[in-house]
C-alpha cells in the first residue's frame, strides 16, 4: 500500500505528459537517486465575486497531515486522478495534458526517486550535510527575519528560524499555496492560495497572519507592477490572467483576460507597460498591454515553458523549459513581438529563476537534473553549476548573496546552498511539495 501511495503521488507530481517522458528516461538512466551529499540527515471568464476580507483564525498545532484553510474547512484530499479526465484536480504547476503511454514509466521512475528521498534519516530537523564543517553549518548569510516555505500539498507555510535553522511553526493557508510576493510597502507578504481562491497576508517580520482576502479566483502566481498600481495573477487552472488595481491596501479586479492553456509564470517590465506570461500547456509566451489591458501578441516556445525573467534593460526575456534541457532567450527590445535568439543548455527540466542580486546573473533550477545553473545575462552563457537536490524549484537569495534558499520539491526539504563553495550546507524538513520560498533579508531581485 505504501508503494502504491508513493506511485500515485508521483503520477500526480510528474504529470507533464511530454516533459516527463524526459524525466522518466533520465531517471531510468540513474538520475533518480540524489548524490551522496544530498542524502544528509534531515530533521472562463465570468466576472469574479468581489474580494472579501476575513480575520485570521488561531493557528493549530503543527501536523503532518494536510492543514485546513484559514477560514473554512477543506475537504480531505483525494488520490491523484488522471488529468485527462479531471484536469481541475491536478496539482498546480503540473499541466493538464492528456495521459500518454510513457506516463507509466514516469510513475515508476518517480516512485523510485520519492522512495529514495523518503529513506533519508529523520534524526535531525536541520542537520548540516556531512563534511560541510562547523563554520559552514553556523553561517546564515546575515539572515535575521523568518524564512517562509509554502507547502503546496499540505496547505501550510513552514516558518524557519535562520539562526537555528529549525522550523518554528506551520501556518495554515488556503488550499494549494504555490507562490508568494511582498507588497510594495514591504508590510505584508501575500501568499496565493490557488485552489483556495484566496490570498493570505502575513507579517514578514513576525510571521503572524494579518488577514485573508477571498474571492481571488485561481491565483497561482502573482506579481506587482513596478509602479505599484497593479497586482497581476496567473490563473493556472482556469486559463486566464487577472489584473487587479492596488490602492496600497486592497485589490479590485480590473480585467480578466483569457489566455492559452495553463498560464504559469509572470514578468512585468520595468516601465509597468507589459505583462509577459508563459502558457505551460500550449507552449506559448503571451504579452499583455498593461495600459489597455489587452493581449498584444503570442509566440510559440519550447516544451512546457515555466518561469520567465526579464533583463534590467527590458530587452531580453529568459524562459525555463521544464519539458526541455535549457533556457530560451528572446529579444523583446522596444516592446516588439518576441524573437527567439538562442537556447542556453542548463540541464533537464529548467524551471524557476532567481536574480543573483547583481543585475547581471540569474539562477535557474533544473528540476530533472537536480542542479542549479548560474547564467550571465550579458553573455547568455552558464558560468557556474550548483547542486539542487530532489526536485529543485523556487529559490531566494540572502542579502549578501552567499546563500541560496531552495525548495526541494520532491524531498520535502528546504535546502541551503553556499554560492561560493557551491556546496549544500544543510537541509531542513518542511511539509509536502514545498514550492515558494521567501525571506525579507533577500538580495535584489
Amino acid at each position: 500500500m505504501f508503494v502504491k501511495s508513493l506511485a500515485r503521488r508521483c503520477v500526480s507530481d510528474l504529470s507533464h505528459a511530454r516533459g516527463h517522458a524526459l524525466i522518466a528516461a533520465s531517471f531510468l538512466l540513474g538520475a533518480a537517486l540524489p548524490p551522496a551529499w544530498a542524502q544528509a540527515p534531515s530533521g472562463s471568464a465570468a466576472e469574479a465575486p468581489s474580494p472579501t476580507v476575513v480575520n485570521p483564525e488561531p493557528s493549530p498545532a503543527p501536523s503532518s497531515d494536510a492543514a485546513k484553510p484559514v477560514a473554512k474547512p477543506v475537504a480531505k484530499p483525494k488520490p491523484a486522478v488522471n488529468p485527462a479526465t479531471k484536469p481541475s484536480a491536478k496539482p498546480k504547476d503540473e499541466p493538464k495534458r492528456a495521459a500518454k503511454p510513457e506516463k507509466a514509466a514516469a510513475a515508476a521512475a518517480g516512485a523510485t526517486a520519492t522512495a529514495a528521498a523518503a529513506t533519508a534519516t529523520q534524526t535531525s530537523a536541520a542537520a548540516p550535510v556531512a563534511g560541510a564543517g562547523s563554520a559552514a553549518a553556523s553561517a546564515n548569510g546575515g539572515l535575521t527575519h523568518p524564512i517562509f516555505v509554502l507547502n503546496s500539498l499540505d496547505a501550510t507555510i513552514s516558518v524557519i528560524d535562520p539562526q537555528t535553522w529549525t522550523e518554528t511553526k506551520r501556518i495554515p493557508t488556503g488550499k494549494e499555496p504555490h507562490h508568494l510576493y511582498l507588497t510594495p510597502d514591504e508590510k505584508s507578504l501575500i501568499v496565493a492560495n490557488a485552489l483556495g481562491d484566496s490570498l493570505t497576508f502575513l507579517d514578514p517580520r513576525t510571521a503572524e497572519v494579518q488577514r485573508t482576502v477571498r474571492g481571488i479566483i485561481d491565483p497561482y502566481q502573482l506579481r506587482f507592477s513596478p509602479d505599484m498600481k497593479w497586482m497581476v495573477t496567473a490563473g493556472n487552472r482556469l486559463n486566464h490572467v487577472d489584473i487587479y488595481r492596488w490602492d496600497g491596501k486592497d485589490v479590485t479586479l480590473s480585467k480578466r483576460i483569457s489566455t492559452g492553456k495553463t498560464p504559469s509564470h509572470l514578468w512585468i517590465d520595468s516601465t509597468s507597460s507589459i505583462v509577459y506570461s508563459t502558457m505551460q500547456d500550449s507552449d506559448e509566451l503571451v504579452a499583455i498591454d498593461l495600459n489597455t489591458q489587452t493581449l498584444k501578441w503570442r509566440v510559440k516556445t519550447g516544451s512546457l515553458p515555466a518561469d520567465v525573467y526579464g533583463s534590467p534593460d527590458d530587452k531580453t526575456l529568459f524562459i525555463g523549459l521544464t519539458g526541455g534541457e535549457g533556457v530560451e532567450v528572446y529579444d523583446v527590445s522596444g516592446g516588439k513581438e518576441a524573437r527567439l535568439v538562442k537556447t542556453i543548455p542548463t540541464g533537464k527540466g529548467a524551471h524557476a529563476f532567481r536574480g543573483a542580486g547583481d543585475r547581471r546573473h540569474i539562477y535557474v533550477s533544473n528540476r530533472v537534473a537536480n542542479t542549479l545553473s548560474k547564467i550571465d545575462m550579458q553573455t547568455q552563457t552558464v558560468v557556474a553549476q550548483l547542486p539542487g537536490p530532489t526536485g529543485p524549484d523556487c529559490m531566494d537569495v540572502s542579502a549578501d548573496g552567499k546563500l541560496i534558499l531552495l525548495s526541494s520539491r520532491w524531498g520535502r526539504k528546504m535546502t541551503v546552498i553556499d554560492t561560493e563553495t557551491r556546496k549544500v550546507l544543510r537541509q531542513i524538513s518542511v511539509g509536502k511539495s514545498p514550492h515558494g520560498v521567501w525571506t525579507l533579508d533577500h538580495a535584489p531581485r
